[in-house]
């Protein structure tokens, strides 16, 4: 893990650019973390110690560039600093380095498997995260565990996170009306973790269940009304 030496006058975030202006490749990079964001947001509504940050510059050396991952998890951090947000995420001041970070692979290569990667082991990042939606004869998704300096190949889908107490995998699903592979957050149990629209469709669904079934009551008791009056018997007074 880099170590800062508080006596040293680094620039602060307001001093830095908080973007390098390089496009993404594709609108994976930007819509698969902007997922992943929309769920914790909603999981994790009540909870103040987290940030997720989506294609923002990481600054981990006063004298390099900022590194810019497709996505990325801090835990132990405030959420918000002010109400103009984060410009970028720098570990001098942060002073926590991103547990997990998410590198979507494009047809342009961009160090996911080589100097990102060497970046982010030295940074001390625990997950390393990479969906290479191009592949076929090989999982597209890979996660990685920092093991005594070492990121070694986790196994499974989804892959059990218990730092952060979730999981992470791939699955099929509909995104903003898009229907394809996605990454979705899990729980303990393998169950995903529903997006922000399935949730209001969740809660549409039982409200329409919940409106069938008091139309069917009231019809039940308007005829059980009409065969009382056929009785002679008047509803109203009983």
């Amino acid at each position: 893990m880099l170590e800062y030496n508080p006596l040293d006058c680094f620039p602060c975030a307001e001093e830095l650019p908080d973007s390098d202006d390089t496009p993404v490749d594709n609108e994976l990079q930007d819509l698969i973390p902007s997922l992943l964001k929309a769920v914790l947001a909603l999981l994790w509504e009540n909870r103040w110690d987290w940030f997720f940050g989506v294609d923002m510059g990481i600054y981990y050396h006063p004298k390099e560039p900022a590194i810019v991952p497709d996505g990325f998890l801090s835990l132990g951090v405030q959420r918000f600093i002010d109400e103009d947000l984060r410009l970028s995420y720098v570990l001098w001041e942060e002073q926590v380095v991103p547990m997990l970070v998410l590198e979507v692979v494009s047809h342009k290569r961009r160090g996911e498997y080589s100097s990102k990667k060497k970046i982010y082991r030295e940074m001390g990042v625990l997950y390393y995260v990479v969906y290479n939606p191009l592949r076929r004869r090989k999982a597209p998704l890979e996660v990685y565990r920092l093991v005594d300096g070492v990121y070694e190949l986790q196994f499974g889908n989804p892959v059990w996170l218990p730092e952060i107490g979730l999981g992470i995998g791939t699955e099929r699903g509909s995104y903003q009306g898009i229907n394809r592979e996605w990454l979705y957050w899990y729980d303990e149990q393998r169950q995903r973790i529903l997006t922000p629209e399935e949730q209001i469709a969740q809660e549409k669904q039982r409200a329409t269940e919940a409106e069938q079934l008091a139309q069917q009551e009231r019809q039940r008791t308007k005829l059980l009304e009409e065969k009382l009056r056929s009785l002679g018997v008047d509803p109203d007074n009983l």
